[in-house]
C-alpha cells in the first residue's frame, strides 16, 4: 500500500494555514466534481482523494497524527501487519484519540463530503482509500465502520403545463412523457378547475427515484394559462364586454352574457344604464381552488351600439327627442 501524500493531493506546502487549505480544496472539488465531470472515472478517482486529503489536514488532531507518521509509513504498516495494535503505540501521537472529528473548525462554509455522502456517490467504504481505512480505522469510527446509505427522497421536478380558459375552468388532463435513468413512462396528469397562472399541481412520487430504498421525488405541474378573446381575468372573477342596443340602454331589458363555460346568462339591463357600465353576476366566475362549491363573480361591461342605416321615421323620432332634451 502506498503512502498518500495529502498535501502534495492539494497542492499546498506542509505549513499551510486553514485558510489557504480550505481555499484549494474549494478550488479542486469544483473542478473535479462528478456533476461537472459525467461519466469521467479519472475525475471521481481525483474527486475521492481531494476530499480524503481535506477530510485528515483540516482536521487539527488529524492533521498531527499524519504529519508525525510521515516517512515512517512504512514501519507503521508492518507494525500493524505484526499485530502492533496489541502492543500500543509506537508512534508519538499523543492520548487525545481523533474521536468523530469532521470537516474543520465551526463557522466554515465548505466542508468535506462526509462519509455517507460518499458511500452515496461512490460506493464502497465511504470513498476512502485503503491507506485511510488503515491509518485511520483503529481511532476514527467514522472511517472505520461500514456506512450504511441513509434512504434519500429522490429529486422533485417542474414541468410547466401550457392551458386554456376555459380548460382552467372545467379541469383537464394532459397525457406527460417522463424519462429518468434511460426509462421513459407515461403519466396521466390531473389538473383541477380553478388554477391559476403559476399554480403549482403535486404529483406525488412522479419526480426522481429515491436513493438507498428511499421514495420518489415528486413532480410539479407548474399552469401557464393562455391569454382569451373574450375573457379577462383578476383572480377567481371574470369580466367580459357585452353589446348593448341604445334602446335596451335608454329603455332597459335583458341581453344574453356568454359564460367561460359556453353557456349564455340572462343578464337584467337597468333604465338607462350608461355605456361602459359593469353589471355583476354573481357566482358565474372561475371555480375556486380546492373549493369546488364556491365561484368568483363574471363581471359585464355594457357597451352601447348605436343604430345604424336609421329610417326617415327613426331619424324623425331622434330629431324630436333631440328637440324635447333642449328643454
Amino acid at each position: 500500500m502506498d503512502y498518500k501524500d495529502y498535501y502534495q493531493i492539494l497542492g499546498v506546502d506542509k505549513k499551510a494555514s486553514e485558510k489557504d487549505m480550505k481555499k484549494a480544496y474549494r478550488k479542486l472539488a469544483r473542478q473535479y466534481h462528478p456533476d461537472v465531470n459525467p461519466g469521467n472515472p479519472e475525475a471521481e478517482a481525483k474527486f475521492k482523494e481531494i476530499n480524503e486529503a481535506y477530510e485528515v489536514l483540516s482536521n487539527k488532531e488529524k492533521r498531527q497524527k499524519y504529519d508525525e507518521l510521515g516517512a515512517n509509513w512504512k514501519q507503521y504498516e508492518q507494525w500493524q501487519k505484526a499485530g502492533g495494535n496489541a502492543q500500543g503505540q509506537p508512534f508519538s501521537w499523543g492520548q487525545t484519540g481523533f474521536g468523530n472529528g469532521g470537516a474543520g473548525q465551526s463557522g466554515y462554509q465548505y466542508r468535506t463530503v462526509t462519509a455517507e455522502e460518499m458511500e452515496e456517490l461512490f460506493g464502497g467504504n465511504g470513498g476512502y482509500s485503503d491507506f485511510f481505512s488503515q491509518f485511520f480505522g483503529g481511532n476514527d469510527s467514522r472511517s472505520s465502520q461500514q456506512y450504511q446509505p441513509r434512504p434519500r427522497k429522490g429529486q422533485d421536478f417542474e414541468q410547466p403545463v401550457e392551458i386554456t380558459l376555459e380548460e382552467a375552468f372545467g379541469g383537464t388532463t394532459r397525457l406527460m412523457q417522463m424519462g429518468t435513468n434511460g426509462t421513459s413512462r407515461t403519466i396521466e396528469a390531473r389538473i383541477p378547475p380553478g388554477v391559476k397562472d403559476g399554480s403549482r399541481i403535486k404529483m406525488k412520487g412522479q419526480g426522481g427515484p429515491g436513493a438507498a430504498g428511499g421514495p420518489a421525488g415528486d413532480l410539479y405541474l407548474v399552469t401557464q394559462i393562455k391569454s382569451s378573446n373574450n375573457f379577462e381575468r383578476d383572480g377567481d372573477d371574470l369580466s367580459t364586454r357585452v353589446s348593448v342596443p341604445l334602446t335596451t340602454a335608454v329603455l332597459g331589458g335583458e341581453v344574453d352574457v356568454p359564460t367561460v363555460d359556453g353557456k349564455k346568462v340572462k343578464l337584467k339591463i337597468p333604465v338607462e344604464t350608461q355605456n361602459g357600465k359593469r353589471i355583476r353576476l354573481k357566482g358565474k366566475g372561475m371555480p375556486r381552488l380546492k373549493k369546488k362549491d364556491e365561484k368568483g363573480d363574471l363581471y359585464a361591461e355594457v357597451k352601447v351600439v348605436l343604430p345604424e342605416k336609421l329610417s326617415d321615421n327613426e331619424l324623425k323620432i331622434f330629431e324630436k327627442l333631440a328637440e324635447l332634451r333642449k328643454n
